[in-house]
């Protein structure tokens, strides 16, 4: 069974980020000197919070201490340059931990997406690790998948979102998977918009099956991942696992979560109306 684990975030984001990775096993095929990582952060708008914190960022740095490199990505779009949005885990650069703009890349790899050829950087594909983190929302397309879109370097990323499920896809199968995700629960966001209501919810999940952790995600947010195209997609290619009776839920209990979440919107949503 795909196994996803689900932990409270406490002071020490280090330390629940550890014991997020002892719940679903070792990191020791992916955490070596022979393979660097890359890290694709979702940050649509860099005038938001709307995106992993650095706390959450920096473990999963500390988690690959044997790594030779690690490329904090991200793209250019409408927003601004990805180097702009990048700044935002600007006290996570040194050395080794560098930003990487995808959209700036002249070593590429032509690859089918969508019926379009796209060019896509050199650092997305195997041996390289491929981590992908997002925030815990509420919305239809999803977070942990719905992050390679920024793999396209153009700002006309638009343009894939009636096809997006293949879009996704065919980027997810070009570059060799997903081999980590984790959903930064700090906060859970009713919405993509930048005025979305955000609700503190501390919590961190993390799988190895990329899929299986969308699918986690969008139960633990009131959502039915048997009407999210991308999850069906992905299930129907072989991707993952999108039926959370195989999915093996470890740390906190997921129906627990599911009442608190629950209680949390209802409370907001009766403040909402007051205002």
């Amino acid at each position: 069974m795909a196994k996803v684990a689900v932990v409270e975030l406490s002071e020490s984001v280090n330390e629940s980020f550890s014991q997020a990775l002892k719940l679903i096993g070792s990191l020791d095929d992916l955490n070596s000197r022979d393979r660097p990582v890359v890290i694709k952060v979702g940050v649509f708008d860099h005038k938001t919070d709307h995106h992993s914190t650095v706390g959450v960022v920096g473990a999963i740095v500390n988690s690959f201490a044997k790594a030779p490199q690690i490329y904090l990505a991200e793209s250019d779009n409408y927003k601004g340059t990805g180097s702009e949005r990048l700044q935002k885990w600007k006290t996570l650069f040194s050395k080794r931990v560098v930003p990487f703009n995808l959209s700036e890349d002249t070593e590429t790899r032509q690859v089918n997406v969508a019926d379009e050829k796209i060019p896509l950087s050199h650092i997305l594909f195997k041996p390289n690790v491929f981590v992908s983190t997002h925030i815990l929302r509420v919305y239809e397309r999803g977070s942990i998948l719905k992050n390679l879109l920024g793999l396209i370097p153009d700002r006309k990323k638009s343009r894939f979102h009636k096809k997006l499920p293949t879009a996704l896809l065919d980027m997810y199968e070009a570059i060799g998977g997903i081999d980590l995700a984790v959903l930064d629960g700090t906060s859970m966001t009713l919405g993509v918009a930048s005025s979305s209501k955000r609700i503190n919810t501390n919590i961190l999940l993390v799988g190895r099956d990329a899929v299986a952790a969308e699918t986690v995600g969008a139960t633990l947010v009131g959502m039915n991942p048997e009407n999210m195209p991308t999850i069906r997609e992905a299930v129907k290619r072989g991707f993952g696992e999108g039926d959370l009776s195989r999915i093996e839920v470890v740390g906190n209990s997921l129906e627990s979560l599911q009442e608190r979440f629950s209680r949390l919107s209802n409370v907001k949503g009766k403040t909402r109306r007051k205002e």
